[in-house]
């Protein structure tokens, strides 16, 4: 957070302690994609939430983001698909060369999380696959907490789920 408290997506390299020159603002993002002229964005983040308050000590692979729950939901039409929340980390698989959030996303979208067999997956389809699979490998494999998030603004709430793959 910055000391105006806005959150800020910080790359790996990124230093929180020079948030505006390193950092995005969370808020810069979402009035970019509420100006789009589409009905469905979808936004994925492979990243934590920690950092706040300084420059966090985080395992190797990990990847930063100053960021809270709260601050995910500040775009009227972003349907928002998080990593992780609160203070846990976002893991990455140096084996599979991605996230365990991406790698599980990835493995989703390619098929394995059609549900109920129609041929097509919606975010919710990806979500109910993805989370528990994260979360068995984070606390099998790194014996720690990582809980990926949906967060569906109130203005598409009662829209039906937005399709991501149909085959």
């Amino acid at each position: 957070m910055a000391t105006t408290g806005d959150a800020y997506l910080v790359p790996y390299d990124g230093d929180p302690a020079f948030i505006e020159q390193t950092g995005y603002p969370l808020k810069r993002l979402y009035q970019t994609l509420d100006k789009l002229p589409t009905r469905n964005i979808i936004v994925m983040l492979d990243s934590c939430f920690s950092g706040a308050g300084g420059r966090s000590v985080l395992a190797k692979g990990a990847r930063p983001m100053v960021l809270t729950v709260e601050g995910l939901s500040s775009s009227t039409k972003a349907v928002v698909l998080a990593a992780t929340s609160g203070s846990h980390l976002s893991l990455a698989d140096q084996e599979k060369g991605h996230g365990l959030f991406t790698f599980y996303a990835l493995q989703g979208m390619s098929g394995d999380a059609d549900g109920n067999g129609d041929g097509a997956i919606d975010i919710q389809e990806l979500y109910e696959y993805l989370k528990p699979q994260v979360q068995r490998v984070a606390r099998r494999t790194y014996n720690t907490e990582q809980v990926p998030q949906l967060i569906i603004p109130p203005s598409l709430a009662s829209q039906a789920p937005t399709k991501l793959v149909e085959r």
